[in-house]
């Protein structure tokens, strides 16, 4: 490539990137709100289902962009912590995908379904629609917690009157295929899964909008 024209195509990313960022700026925003699950704790960050639904997003023609705000370690006492630091990029839509560290650690369900709702509620007043993912337990944590862990998650939902995906790790958890040797965490294969599943109650959730080939065109109001 000659100078020139290095220099020219240089000057021309240049005077684009100004219109990139601001196409990337109206795009509304999809907040991914959880632990080390959605962070991707062991995998690389494209493989993660946050990335991995920013991918379906765009070949489905939805002009979304995700952000992934997962925080491993995080309990949905923290999570709560960081609902205003979510909200800055004005998502359109949350995801809820918090609890498990509350269950790993044997957390009261009462405190739990308590911060959930705080969280939904704060979300919900900020305009934002929800989709809450539940969690489980292993059964050596006792059937009356696991029981009551479980419907916590039901029980918040139908409380805020948001959308509930049962369990974020339908078809994942207890499979050794799709879990890193710690049995806890999702491989790239297992994130394909989750990725799935969450779009399946994702789908509803989100509305088409104008694609830049001049597609189909919806208004995404907030």
């Amino acid at each position: 490539m000659s100078t020139r024209l290095a220099t020219g195509l240089a000057l021309l990313l240049l005077l684009l990137a100004p219109d990139v960022a601001r196409a990337v700026d109206t795009e509304p925003v999809i907040a991914v709100l959880g632990d080390s699950l959605t962070a991707g704790l062991g995998v690389p960050v494209g493989d993660a289902f946050p990335a991995r639904l920013q991918a379906r997003l765009r070949r489905e023609g939805y002009r979304y962009r995700v952000v992934n705000t997962g925080v491993s370690g995080d309990t949905t006492a923290s999570g709560l912590r960081r609902v205003e630091w979510v909200l800055r990029s004005r998502p359109e839509i949350v995801i809820v995908a918090l609890g498990a560290n509350d269950g790993l650690r044997g957390l009261g369900t009462a405190a739990m379904q308590s911060n959930l709702t705080q969280i939904v509620e704060r979300l919900r007043a900020a305009n934002a629609r929800v989709l809450l993912a539940g969690m489980r337990v292993p059964p050596n944590y006792g059937d009356d917690y696991a029981r009551r862990f479980e419907d916590s998650f039901a029980e918040v939902a139908t409380r805020t009157g948001v959308t509930l995906m049962p369990f974020l790790l339908t078809g994942v958890a207890g499979d050794p295929a799709l879990n890193q040797p710690d049995g806890i965490h999702p491989t790239a294969g297992g994130h394909a899964v989750i990725a799935d599943n969450v779009w399946t109650h994702l789908k509803p959730l989100v509305k088409r909008s104008r694609t830049t080939d001049g597609g189909d065109v919806r208004p995404t109001p907030r």
